[in-house]
């Protein structure tokens, strides 16, 4: 443990897409070779690697705190204009961070609120949603973008005291305080000794932040191409967004006591906030939405009416398929074995607490049977299932291929079931809509999905932003070789196995260049998309389980990728579409 010890509060990752160069894995262990004992992270306007982040901390034995940089606008979120008077930003910054579980869940609400209500651009709040959210909630100033640097910046003193006792007035007495930044950069000096005195001024603390947004300090040169990525810019640009010096990188405690020494309480600050953030994420809990039991069956649990079901649906296969194929001597196995099958399967559904997921998957292809909508087959382990095939979920009978239901639910390795279904293409969209309708549109949206810098791509994208010959960039990404079972080739292999890459590099500086660069950049989020076929089901409006997200064909989105979403418990089911 440091004597001197320091918490990033401020920091971004990838998921500030095409921003933030910090790549979570390798975070997780530089904050742990650091000795730091928590970090929070704080991406710009959402919430996307949240759960990413709080697993591989807590991995590498660092408290994971969550927040966001929120957009918070001067006027009402829903007011384009954002009441800026004119040469003013319609939007500031300002972090927010997660002391608790109520805190973790009312961040969910104001980054999903921000997508739904206040979309301009930019996902943004207000104070008026801050104030109905705060609870659980520490905030922090922001950068010279935030509340009330940018006042300062503008020598408007009495606007940003007000600024900032307004802020300290809506969360709370001691859960806000005034960032004080130091990256070499004139504005930040400038308003150094106007930010102490406001802090004098007003009793709201300081606490030194470092704002970082790539890792180390040899990442800031591919920090600033992907800035021109972002843009859409060169880096000969002389007008492109730059950040200019390179110190906004992950400092270590070290570094941080070195620039603010002399103010040693804005940096111990630091440790005590991060020691009031003690967020724990519940595990083991599964969010099923309830099935509703039909009227006519009002009086039976869901256990109950699962099995009766699949009793019926026992019957009608034992009618019209066990028994014909026993008349002509294709039946594999006696009928008791079936009763001991389907029992055994029962059981254990009930056992793990899995009716309702059968119920729900069944009722949704019942819909599309009945209204002439193509379904598969079924796909993958759930063909070990003889509920599954009773339920017509599946036409595969497990026990004719001697499929076994253990390698689909084992009572061993407790995980939510995974069932594939196949919709044809054409009614996938009106499948979705009844469950929609049948569980609130509140409580069902799309996955989203991030696609990232992979190695070709990586390269080409440097190549634009250093503005080389598209056709030399494309020649060395054309030596990148192809997916191998599906994985992209990473650059650190490709440059082992391709003799001509290798010479290319050793050879040639601007090529040296552009490897190197689209290596440091390779594997960050890119863009953000909807999962081709993801959808969950929420037992209750999402945001007040996870943040949604609304995407650029404003669809609605969990702001969690699939593996994320499915370590919180949420139901995901995916909706294949198929063509003919």
């Amino acid at each position: 443990m440091h004597d001197k010890r320091f918490t990033h509060l401020h920091l971004h990752t990838d998921f500030s897409l095409l921003d933030g160069a910090i790549q979570i894995k390798p975070l997780a262990r530089r904050t742990a070779e650091l000795g730091m004992e928590a970090c929070a992270v704080t991406d710009h306007g959402n919430m996307f690697g949240a759960i990413s982040f709080y697993n591989n901390m807590k991995a590498q034995g660092v408290k994971p705190i969550i927040g966001c940089e929120t957009y918070i606008t001067r006027g009402s979120r829903r007011d384009r204009a954002g009441a800026a008077a004119p040469g003013e930003k319609a939007n500031f910054h300002l972090i927010l961070l997660a002391k608790d579980l109520e805190g973790y869940q009312n961040l969910v609400r104001l980054t999903s609120k921000a997508y739904t209500e206040g979309f301009y651009y930019k996902p943004r709040i207000d104070k008026e949603l801050l104030a109905e959210h705060s609870k659980g909630l520490i905030g922090l100033s922001a950068c010279m973008s935030g509340v009330p640097s940018a006042m300062l910046a503008r020598d408007c003193f009495d606007e940003a005291a007000a600024a900032a006792i307004e802020f300290e007035e809506i969360l709370g007495k001691g859960n806000y305080f005034l960032e004080i930044q130091e990256h070499g950069l004139d504005a930040q000096k400038r308003i150094r000794k106007p930010l102490v005195e406001l802090s004098r001024r007003t009793g709201v603390p300081l606490v030194a932040t470092n704002d970082a947004h790539y890792l180390m300090p040899e990442d800031a040169r591919a920090h600033d191409v992907l800035l021109c990525i972002g843009s859409g810019k060169t880096v000969q640009d002389p007008n492109r967004l730059r950040y200019g010096l390179p110190n906004f990188y992950v400092r270590s405690p070290e570094e941080m006591w070195a620039i603010f020494g002399e103010m040693p309480e804005v940096l111990t600050r630091t440790v005590e906030i991060a020691e009031r953030c003690d967020l724990k994420l519940p595990t083991g809990i599964n969010h099923l939405p309830v099935y509703p039991i039909p009227a006519s069956d009002v009086g039976l649990s869901i256990d109950e009416y699962f099995e009766k079901v699949v009793r019926e649906g026992y019957e009608r296969r034992r009618q019209q398929v066990w028994e014909r194929q026993s008349a002509r001597g294709q039946l594999r196995h006696c009928m008791s074995d079936y009763q001991e099958r389907i029992s055994k399967e029962i059981a254990m559904i009930k056992q793990m607490g899995f009716p309702g997921y059968f119920l729900i998957v069944w009722d949704f292809i019942r819909y599309a049977k009945e209204h002439s909508i193509p379904v598969g087959p079924g796909r993958g382990s759930a063909a070990g299932s003889l509920v599954a095939y009773c339920l017509d979920i599946t036409d595969v009978d497990p026990l004719q291929y001697d499929l076994l239901f253990e390698r689909f639910l084992n009572p061993e390795r407790v995980s939510m079931p995974d069932i594939d279904i196949d919709f044809c293409v054409r009614g996938r969209a009106e499948v979705i809509n009844h469950v929609a309708n049948l569980y609130g549109r509140d409580s069902v949206c799309q996955i989203i999905t991030f696609g990232t810098m992979a190695s070709k791509a990586a390269i080409k994208d440097v190549g634009r932003a250093l503005d080389l010959p598209y056709a030399e960039v494309d020649r060395i990404a054309k030596l990148i070789p192809p997916p191998v079972r599906g994985r992209n080739v990473s650059i650190a292999h490709a440059l082992e196995q391709v003799p001509e890459l290798r010479a290319a590099r050793e050879n040639n500086a601007q090529v040296k260049e552009l490897i190197d660069l689209a290596q440091r950049l390779e594997g960050c989020a890119r863009h953000a998309s909807v999962h081709a076929a993801g959808v969950v089901i929420s037992p209750a409006p999402l945001q007040e389980l996870v943040p949604i997200a609304v995407s650029a064909k404003e669809e609605l989105t969990t702001q969690y990728a699939m593996s994320d979403l499915e370590k919180t418990g949420m139901l995901k089911m995916d909706f294949l579409a198929l063509t003919a």
